[in-house]
């Protein structure tokens, strides 16, 4: 949307999640800016919202069901709801990546030209290089169905789950926003944060290991809260990032800095040599 709409009208904007942790936060803080909420999630928030739709992203039957009860004319969507690793690769596989994806591509025809999408990725999901083909074969796949079919051709295990399909997100915004963009002038980007203290934290204490946790939140210099993370993301429905398109925006507090410093560090010759 550009500045002039933008300024005339009250934005609409949907919101995965939005019942807890970082969903919740940055529903409260878009409404606080004066957007109107539609919030979906599996219960409802305990704070006022325009518009609650009930959601499951297991399941496709339940996504199309919440897309037919969305109104057209939405400004952007959000796409913060999330499951860590302990709950297994079939589920991850499903609410972090194939129901992300398919809830997206469904609503597009009801979000605005020049609006914008915003993926709430993770910093265990900044290995994607090394596994970019594989992505982008993915990220090819059209349908909910068709994405169960592939990765059932290529399992994945429940230990790797979680990074795997946080990688899969970054690579499917990356590939899909520059069509998006052109053939609709919608903006996609993502949010990758650090650890950050919502009420999983303590499952990824247990998929990711308390050491890898651990040396995490020390690089980052403390746990993120939702507080810091919301305005990243309103900040990318916004017309102020218009030129911002298919970025992974990181707000990990320098923990991915923090680790090429080290790579730095390794490939420095011994002194005197």
């Amino acid at each position: 949307m550009n500045q002039t709409d933008a300024s005339k009208r009250r934005l609409t904007v949907i919101i995965t999640g939005a019942a807890s942790g970082i969903g919740a936060q940055t529903a409260q803080l878009l409404a606080a800016q004066g957007a109107s909420i539609i919030a979906l999630d599996r219960v409802a928030p305990d704070f006022p919202v325009q518009h609650f739709v009930p959601i499951d992203l297991m399941h496709a039957e339940s996504i199309d069901t919440a897309v037919a009860e969305i109104p057209a004319g939405i400004d952007a969507l959000c796409n913060v709801a999330g499951v860590p690793g302990t709950l297994g690769a079939d589920r991850v596989a499903k609410v972090n990546y194939l129901g992300l994806r398919y809830l997206t591509e469904n609503l597009v025809p009801k979000i605005t030209r020049n609006g914008a999408i915003v993926n709430v990725a993770s910093t265990a999901g900044q290995g994607w290089p090394q596994r970019l083909p594989q992505h982008l074969e993915l990220a090819r796949v059209n349908g909910f169905q068709q994405g169960l079919d592939w990765i059932e051709r290529n399992p994945v295990s429940d230990a790797l789950a979680y990074p795997y399909f946080k990688e899969a997100l970054i690579v499917w915004t990356m590939h899909r926003a520059a069509t998006l963009r052109s053939q609709t002038g919608i903006r996609m980007n993502c949010v990758s944060p650090g650890p950050t203290d919502t009420p999983i934290l303590n499952d990824f204490r247990v998929s990711l290991g308390h050491a890898s946790v651990d040396d995490a939140i020390r690089r980052a210099g403390g746990v993120g809260r939702p507080e810091d993370i919301a305005p990243v993301i309103a900040f990318l429905t916004a017309p102020a990032s218009a030129w911002i398109v298919g970025a992974n925006l990181m707000a990990d507090g320098g923990l991915v800095a923090s680790r090429l410093l080290d790579m730095e560090v390794a490939v420095q010759p011994a002194a005197g040599k």
